[in-house]
């Protein structure tokens, strides 16, 4: 997947630049808390966060996991409300904060980039119905198996053993993310290795079969 800044051509990257300046988090650091209200927005340029919420009773629900290139807290920065998740960050991260009254006189003086928002919106929205759907007509098993699809094909390293995903995502977090319980997580994951489609290490999955898993998690 490419992520919104890639989409920019060299002379839009350098204005967007000139706009910001670079800032770092280190791990567990939050960038944006649920309900605040941004002053910016940033672009992620090393390392990778979780994007989440917590319910009524206190369970986090991870609703995203975004790397290098992409584009956070633009929904307040476009509507000025409040934000809407807690962007935390899983390594350490570095970033170019623009200003929000920049990042408005930015997309004014660039069309072109106004609508590589709006299909990045766009592409967000499509992104949380199809997992919406998932949540409905998936088991827990097929849920891991999508997400560990969407981290392969995004941070996925080959290596002789198979496709590495390196990611300090817990277990917890997993669940959060696929709407389960830590225990499902676990059984999944266990599914998923005796049928050797995946090993599971200390922060790493190796994806031994890549095709399989997506065929599990449809």
């Amino acid at each position: 997947m490419t992520e919104f800044y890639e989409l920019l051509n060299a002379d839009e990257q350098a204005a967007m630049e000139a706009a910001g300046h670079r800032r770092q988090w280190k791990r567990g650091a939050v960038i944006y808390r649920e309900a605040s209200r941004s002053e910016s927005v940033i672009i992620l340029k090393v390392g990778r966060v979780k994007v989440s919420s917590d319910t009524a009773s206190g369970t986090e629900v991870v609703l995203a996991v975004r790397g290098p290139g992409a584009l956070l807290g633009e929904f307040s920065a476009v509507d000025g409300g409040p934000m809407s998740a807690t962007v935390t960050a899983l390594e350490p991260v570095t970033a170019l904060a623009v200003p929000t009254p920049e990042f408005e006189r930015y997309l004014l003086g660039h069309a072109r980039v106004s609508m590589l928002l709006m299909r990045e919106v766009i592409r967000r929205v499509r992104d949380a119905d199809r997992k919406r759907i998932e949540f409905g007509a998936y088991d827990t098993t097929g849920r891991v198996a999508a997400r560990l699809v969407e981290l392969a094909e995004r941070f996925g390293e080959q290596t002789e053993e198979g496709l590495r995903i390196s990611l300090p995502l817990s277990q917890d977090e997993l669940a959060g993310w696929t709407g389960s319980s830590r225990e499902a997580v676990t059984k999944a994951l266990r599914t998923l290795r005796e049928e050797g489609w995946i090993q599971t290490g200390r922060l790493h999955v190796i994806v031994h079969d890549l095709a399989a898993l997506r065929d599990r998690a449809q």
